[in-house]
């Protein structure tokens, strides 16, 4: 989807650019609910009232006073961006100064060409060692996106970030409530005895219950309404169920006793 170079000091690496991402599940559509009909999204321009098609379409942007700007794709191109090509490392840090609520979408990054194995091998394997991440900035899709490059089985990751400016202030959702010691002891103890989850394990049961309604649905029936969760009243108690429950799903070698009992509560 995207080739260029990595830049870091005079070394300059070509690669290539991979979406990492495979949405996966029932693909819905936007349908007619009177009568299933397919709902179809159309180009129509506001002025002519008729359906423009892609050769037709540019970009633009509304001035203030009313007038738009209209930027073709060979403007696009010509933008005096360095990183319109390459991604340019700015520095290297540790792992844990990138706070994971920045984290967007991963990319797989490969060596473009045999010339490019030997300096992607040492910019692979120099980060792997250190325990760092390049932070660089690229521009993708007519927008320069921060970044930043991390080793995983051999090869390199490039994970796009916001920008800090595009998080949104949580304001004040920390909650005054006071905890004692022996609250905080049990989950501690909760957390001791649930340790260790292996994520490659792991599977999206929405698209699973997804596919399920739709079988269920083609077949003339309805889905079955499943109880609403009941919050805990009882901190405690439900903390020391959980306890119970975890460490007996542990010696069944079942690892699922304490995330049913923690859902409970």
């Amino acid at each position: 989807m995207w080739s260029g170079w990595v830049a870091f000091g005079l070394v300059s690496v070509p690669v290539q650019l991979f979406s990492a991402v495979d949405e996966h599940g029932p693909g819905l559509h936007l349908v007619h609910a009177a009568d299933g009909s397919r709902i179809r999204l159309r180009r129509v321009c506001e002025a002519e009232q008729r359906e423009v098609p892609q050769s037709e379409l540019a970009r633009g942007w509304e001035a203030p006073d009313g007038r738009m700007v209209i930027l073709h794709d060979t403007d696009m191109e010509a933008l005096p961006l360095p990183t319109r090509r390459t991604v340019e490392v700015l520095g290297f840090v540790p792992v844990e100064d990138v706070d994971p609520v920045l984290y967007s979408r991963p990319y797989w990054v490969g060596f473009h060409g045999r010339a490019a194995q030997r300096p992607y091998a040492l910019l692979t394997e120099a980060l792997a060692r250190s325990g760092r991440l390049a932070v660089c900035k690229v521009a993708l899709r007519t927008r320069e996106r921060l970044a930043v490059l991390r080793p995983r089985r051999g090869s390199l990751v490039l994970q796009t970030l916001l920008w800090p400016e595009e998080l949104r202030d949580p304001g004040d959702l920390s909650s005054p409530a006071p905890l004692t010691d022996r609250e905080l002891q049990l989950a501690e103890v909760l957390m001791n005895e649930m340790a260790g989850v292996d994520i490659s394990e792991l599977h999206d049961d929405y698209a699973a219950a997804l596919e399920q309604l739709i079988d269920v649905k083609a077949a003339g029936g309805q889905p079955r309404e499943l109880p609403e969760p009941v919050p805990a009243v009882d901190l405690m108690a439900v903390l020391e169920e959980s306890v119970r429950t975890a460490r007996e799903g542990r010696q069944n070698g079942n690892g699922s006793g304490g995330r049913e009992a923690a859902s409970r509560g």
